[in-house]
């Protein structure tokens, strides 16, 4: 049986359901960018913080070198101008991950929040 709420409380509820989302999805493309993160000594790989806001989360770094790693750009001379990484990286990998879990994950698990709400 459906659920009964109020046309007055469908604000709420869908102001809760995006707040939940949001943490689910950033806490979820952090596990992503970590396993994804290319790692000899696990600096980098653990170097990836989390910040949740109401309505809005993002996934960040503040290693020097992260930038070469994980976009291809700024690249030391040491790389002799060619962008390579021990674990096969794919340059920009963590735009593609948002672009992942918004075609897949974001879906599904919005369905998942409000049926449990």
């Amino acid at each position: 049986m459906a659920r009964q709420i109020k046309l007055e409380q469908i604000d709420d509820l869908m102001a809760e359901a995006v707040q939940e989302l949001v943490q689910r999805t950033t806490l979820k493309w952090t596990t992503l960018a970590k396993k994804a993160t290319p790692s000899v000594t696990n600096n980098l790989r653990g170097s990836w913080q989390t910040e949740i806001k109401k309505f809005q989360g993002r996934i960040f770094t503040i290693v020097e070198y992260a930038e070469p790693v994980i976009y291809g750009t700024s690249l030391p001379p040491s790389w002799q101008g060619r962008y390579r990484t021990r674990k096969q990286t794919i340059k920009g990998f963590p735009e593609l991950q948002a672009k992942q879990l918004t075609v897949s994950y974001i879906p599904k698990e919005l369905k998942r929040i409000i049926r449990g709400m």
